[in-house]
C-alpha cells in the first residue's frame, strides 16, 4: 500500500512521475510506461449548464479530437476540439453542430444533445461523430457525420435520422431519447447502441436498441441506406459494440460483437448485417460468458465514491461495461478487452475489474482477468485498450476520503505474471496550494471516458478524462495524455 508521503510525491510530479511496483513474488521490476504529451483539454465555459462533461476522444493520423457535453458556443450543448497530436496545440474549437452545418433539421442547431461520441476510422483515415439532439419541438434526431479527409477541421459527409420515421427506429416515438449512445467501427458498418428512454420527467427506460449504418456509403458521401436496427428488449441495457483496433481486420464475414454486463457473467451477441437484403440481417445471443464472482460497486443508487474535504459522494456507474469494447485481431487469435467497476469489499468502495476475452466468434473464453485494487483508493470511470504487442492499458478516475479526485492509468505487458497489473501513473495536476478540488451538489462524474490507440505506431495510448482544480459543480477541467510501453516498437 502506498504511504501518504508517496501519494504526495506522486501528485506533486503529476505529469512526469511514474510509479513502479514489483511483481508479487517474482522479485523482478516490471516495465513502466513512458508518458508523452499531457495537457489540458476543453474546460467548462461561462455558458456551461452541466455538472459533468461526458468527455471522450480519439486519436487519428495527425490529430486528437476531444468531445464533451457541456454548453459552449452559441449556448449549444456539446463542443469538440481538435489538437495537433505532436505538439498538443489546439487547431480549432467547434460547436457540437458544426459537422452538420448546412443540413436541414435540428442536427446543426444549438439545441440540447446527449452524450456525443467521436471515433476514428483507422482503415479509412476518417473521423466519425455521433450526436443525438432533442429540440424543443419534435422530432428528435440521431446525427452521424463522417469527415471527408483525416482532418477533423475540414468538411464532413452528414446524415440525420428523425426518430419515429421509416428511415430510423419506426417503433420509436418522435420525442423519445437515445441515451448512452456508443459507436464501434467495423469493416462492414458503423455499429451503434442506445438506451431508448421516454422524454417524460422522470425519464423511464424503454428498451435497448442496436443499429448498423452503411459505412461504405457514408465514406463515399452518398445517400446512406436505411440503417438496420434491432430492438434488444428491456431486459438488457447499455450494450457496447466492438470497436476495431490495429491494422488487421477481423476474419472475413465476422460479425460485430456486442457485450453487456450480467450477474457474474458477460452477455455476448453477434450482429450480422446485410444492407442489400436487410431481412437477412441477424442479431443473435446472448451467449453468457462466466466470470469470477463480483459485487457491483455502489449498489444503492450507484453513489458511494468519497472525496477529500466533502460529504458529497460520486456515482460509479457499476451496472454496465465501460466504453470502449476494444477488439484486436493478432492473426493467431482474436481478443476483446473490457472493464467495469466492482466492490472490492475492502476500505475502498470501487475497484476495476477487467477481462481479455479470446475467440469471441467460436468459443468465447476469459483468457485473463484481474480486479485492480492496490490500496484503499476507489477507482472507477475506466476505459481499456490493447496495443499491437498485447500491452494492456486502463485509464480511470480515482478518489477517496483522503484524496481529491484524480486521473490515473495502469497497465501490464504480456511478460508480466498472468492477471497482474503493476504500474500506476497520475496524469492530472495536483490540487493547487490553498484550493479544495472536489465536486459538490451533484453525484454525477460523467458517464464514460475513453482510451484509444494511435493508428500510426499502434503502440501509443491516448486517454482523456475530467478532474477539478477548484471546488465546484460545473467548473471541471479535462485532461488528455499519451503514453506507451518501451517494448512496443
Amino acid at each position: 500500500m502506498r504511504t501518504e508521503l508517496t501519494r504526495f510525491a506522486l501528485r506533486s510530479c503529476a505529469a512526469l512521475s511514474l510509479l513502479m511496483l514489483f511483481a508479487q513474488g517474482s522479485g523482478v521490476a516490471q516495465e513502466s510506461p513512458v508518458v508523452g504529451l499531457n495537457f489540458d483539454g476543453i474546460g467548462a465555459g461561462p455558458l456551461n449548464g452541466v455538472p459533468y462533461p461526458d468527455v471522450n476522444g480519439a486519436v487519428g493520423d495527425t490529430q486528437f479530437v476531444q468531445w464533451q457535453n457541456a454548453r459552449g458556443q452559441n449556448g449549444a450543448w456539446g463542443q469538440y476540439a481538435v489538437y495537433d497530436k505532436t505538439t498538443g496545440n489546439q487547431l480549432g474549437l467547434f460547436a457540437g453542430g458544426q459537422p452538420w452545418k448546412g443540413l436541414g433539421g435540428a442536427c446543426p442547431l444549438p439545441v440540447n444533445s446527449l452524450q456525443n461520441i467521436v471515433q476514428y476510422d483507422k482503415a479509412a483515415g476518417r473521423w466519425v461523430m455521433v450526436r443525438h439532439v432533442y429540440p424543443k419541438t419534435p422530432p428528435n434526431y440521431l446525427c452521424i457525420a463522417v469527415s471527408q479527409t483525416s482532418d477533423a477541421t475540414g468538411k464532413w459527409n452528414k446524415y440525420a435520422y428523425a426518430l419515429g420515421s421509416s428511415a430510423f427506429c419506426p417503433t420509436c416515438g418522435p420525442s423519445d431519447q437515445l441515451d448512452y449512445p456508443k459507436l464501434g467501427v467495423w469493416p462492414d458498418a458503423y455499429y451503434t447502441s442506445f438506451n431508448l428512454r421516454t422524454s417524460s420527467s422522470p425519464s423511464t427506460f424503454i428498451n435497448a436498441e442496436v443499429c448498423a449504418f452503411d459505412r461504405q456509403s457514408m465514406l463515399a458521401g452518398g445517400t446512406a441506406a436505411h440503417p438496420v436496427c434491432f430492438n434488444v428488449g428491456s431486459t438488457y441495457s447499455s450494450l457496447l459494440p466492438s470497436d476495431l483496433d490495429g491494422s488487421t481486420s477481423p476474419p472475413t464475414g465476422s460479425p460485430n460483437y456486442y457485450m453487456s454486463l450480467g450477474a457474474n457473467f458477460l452477455n455476448l451477441w453477434q450482429f450480422h448485417v446485410d444492407f442489400a437484403t436487410p431481412s437477412k440481417s441477424t442479431f443473435t445471443g446472448p451467449n453468457n460468458i462466466a466470470v469470477a464472482s463480483f459485487m457491483q460497486a455502489c449498489p444503492v443508487r450507484k453513489v458511494c465514491i468519497p472525496q477529500l474535504g466533502t460529504t458529497q459522494l460520486l456515482r460509479a456507474w457499476s451496472d454496465r461495461l465501460m466504453y470502449r469494447l476494444a477488439y484486436r485481431n493478432f492473426g493467431d487469435h482474436e481478443s476483446i478487452v473490457t472493464a467495469h467497476a466492482v466492490n472490492p469489499q475492502t476500505n475502498a468502495y470501487s475497484a476495476i475489474r477487467w477481462y481479455e476475452i479470446r475467440s469471441p466468434g467460436s468459443s468465447p473464453t476469459i483468457h485473463q482477468s484481474q480486479t485492480w485494487q492496490p490500496d484503499d483508493i476507489s477507482r472507477w470511470m475506466m476505459s481499456i485498450a490493447m496495443d499491437k504487442v498485447g500491452d494492456i492499458a486502463v485509464g480511470y478516475s480515482e478518489s477517496s476520503a483522503s484524496q481529491y479526485p484524480a486521473i490515473a492509468f495502469t497497465g501490464r505487458t504480456p511478460t508480466d505474471p498472468p492477471g497482474l497489473e503493476t504500474h500506476e501513473t497520475h496524469i492530472s495536476p495536483a490540487c493547487p496550494t490553498g484550493q479544495t478540488c472536489y465536486q459538490v451538489f451533484n453525484p454525477g462524474w460523467g458517464s464514460y471516458t475513453s482510451m484509444s490507440v494511435d493508428p500510426v505506431d499502434d503502440c501509443t495510448f491516448w486517454y482523456t478524462n475530467q478532474y477539478y482544480i477548484q471546488q465546484g459543480s460545473k467548473i471541471w477541467n479535462t485532461r488528455i495524455a499519451s503514453f506507451k510501453f518501451p517494448s512496443c516498437q
